[in-house]
């Protein structure tokens, strides 16, 4: 009888590695806690709601800031914070047989200061349970994308980061998984029996667009699952037009056979001296198929849709923080901030913040990368480490970073922590105008107790 793999083990050996498994019940217990002081800089937690897509729980945050053209905007500020998230239900987890992440649904929320955030629990119409912005792939049986969803990030490439226009498209990249099996020895190199399986674990990379943020509509790729990125392996017919893929100079690209591709993360790439050449970046989070090495690789695209595949930008290093993999990365241009007019502008280079695995106590850290062409990287070591507070929200692991530019020089970063029971929250850190010291940022007010 074959075995849908469910245990602990398996969430030691994914991409996620330090989410434990945990029950509903468990993580129930953990909501009376996460209003000590050790957790005032939490900012979003899954919903109390059990039929709630994200009653379980909830990561991946991506934040967009906006100041909008005009007077008559209709709000009550001028500034208008969004956030899209990830979460899973408890429903959706009840049979176990899905990877152990917080990937199930996609969600948004809003907020006028950036620190309490009101949920959509409308969503969008057309997705498949209240509350969702982009939901399960329902129309498509053969979807790459029917089992789990997860975010990526999102962009608004027609505006300015800090100005949102009429007419702008937001583009939402993303990953699923569908119900087809593969098994679990194909992810670690320890002993599993020959017939356990994971259902999901095969990720793939899709695209949305949307007008307005909230209701979504899918983008067909190339590959027959309507994926716009897939793992490379080449025992896969699908993958067979890539052995011979060529970069932009003509010399042959040497890519690595992976397991999957998943949290991809796209960064406009601008030429100003010749525009023919700007296009984007996607950095995204894969396993090797021969080596089981958890690494971000990269692609090129000119129009954000369809793909190509260049090398593995950055992998493991021993006896460092992030000798057990690296994942989730969040690129982003460098950018200096002129105290006079109180703005920010694009300086020269690429900064990445991605989430080291460790093999010491198999915590993820949120470690920084430097590169000038977005090929090239250079480690920089840990920026964000777990909380010290065995109460605390993020004591087993942090990451799933992504950064705010404020007015006042500032930087705010929102991120997702995982306490000793398995349960996910979001927080906030920020790095004050000449430093280079993420703190938490308090986003509560915690009263004393007599």
């Amino acid at each position: 009888m074959k075995t849908v793999w469910n245990l602990f083990v398996l969430s030691q050996l994914l991409i996620n590695g330090s989410e434990a498994f945990q029950d509903a019940k468990s993580l129930g217990r953990r909501k009376f806690a996460l209003f000590g002081a050790s957790n005032n800089n939490v900012v979003l937690t899954p919903s109390e709601d059990k039929e709630a897509f994200d009653s379980l729980k909830i990561g991946a945050c991506r934040v967009h800031r906006y100041k909008r053209d005009g007077i008559d905007s209709g709000i009550d500020s001028e500034t208008e914070y969004v956030m899209w998230y990830h979460g899973r239900s408890e429903e959706q987890d009840k049979d176990k047989t899905l990877p152990p992440l917080s990937t199930g649904r996609i969600g948004r929320a809003t907020s006028k200061n950036g620190l309490s955030w009101e949920k959509d629990t409308k969503g969008s119409l057309d997705a498949d349970m209240p509350g969702v912005s982009l939901g399960l792939n329902t129309d498509s049986w053969w979807g790459f994308d029917t089992a789990h969803v997860g975010l990526g990030n999102v962009l608004l490439p027609m505006s300015t980061p800090a100005i949102i226009s009429e007419g702008g498209v937001y583009l939402m990249y993303y990953m699923g998984g569908s119900f087809d099996e593969t098994p679990i020895g194909d992810y670690t190199e320890k002993e599993m029996p020959a017939d356990a399986t994971i259902r999901g674990m095969k990720m793939k990379i899709g695209v949305a667009i949307s007008q307005d943020g909230t209701v979504w509509g899918r983008v067909e790729g190339d590959d027959p699952s309507g994926a716009c990125m897939v793992p490379f392996d080449k025992d896969d017919v699908h993958s067979q037009e890539m052995i011979d893929m060529k970069d932009e100079k003509g010399n042959p690209v040497g890519l690595t056979e992976e397991l999957y591709c998943a949290w991809p993360d796209v960064v406009p790439n601008i030429d100003e001296s010749n525009p023919d050449n700007s296009g984007f970046i996607m950095y995204y989070s894969t396993m090797t198929k021969n080596d089981k090495e958890k690494c971000i690789g990269s692609a090129v695209s000119a129009d954000g849709f369809r793909w190509f595949k260049r090398e593995l930008v950055l992998r493991p290093t021993e006896d460092t923080m992030d000798e057990g993999g690296c994942a989730r990365a969040s690129v982003y241009r460098n950018a200096k901030y002129d105290e006079d007019s109180s703005a920010w502008s694009d300086d020269k280079g690429y900064t990445m913040l991605y989430e080291g695995v460790s093999k010491e106590d198999n915590k993820h850290r949120i470690m920084m990368a430097e590169s000038m062409d977005g090929k090239t990287w250079a480690k920089k070591g840990v920026v964000m480490d777990v909380g010290d507070d065995e109460d605390a929200f993020d004591c087993m692991g942090v990451g799933s970073p992504h950064i705010l530019r404020l007015d006042d020089g500032s930087q705010r970063m929102y991120y997702t922590g995982q306490a000793a029971d398995g349960s996910t929250a979001v927080g906030i850190a920020k790095c004050e105008l000449g430093s280079t010291e993420w703190v938490p940022e308090q986003a509560s007010i915690v009263f004393a107790t007599a």
